[in-house]
């Protein structure tokens, strides 16, 4: 069981003002959660599995795409433009 003057510690610590009664509640509240958690250590762990990435043959070949430039046409299709730019209304 943890001890009152623990208990007074950690309340000091988050400035806290406890009363005696306070405190005694306190001691078992942290008592029972601190025994969980010896309880979770004590528990079975699940055995980890070893990840496959499965065959690398299998995998697709590397492809060089060739980028396609669709600005010509963007400017080619634009109602109003100048030089390689579009024109359009300033808006303000």
């Amino acid at each position: 069981m943890i001890s009152k003057e623990e208990v007074i510690r950690i309340a000091k610590l988050a400035r806290l003002d406890l009363t005696e009664k306070e405190i005694e509640k306190m001691q078992r509240d942290l008592s029972k959660i601190l025994d969980y958690f010896d309880l979770l250590k004590k528990a079975p762990k699940p055995k980890e599995e070893k990840q496959r990435l499965g065959d690398l043959k299998c995998a697709r070949p590397d492809e060089i795409i060739s980028s396609y430039d669709i600005r010509d046409e963007i400017i080619a299709s634009a109602p109003d433009k100048k030089d390689d730019y579009i024109k359009v209304k300033a808006v303000l």
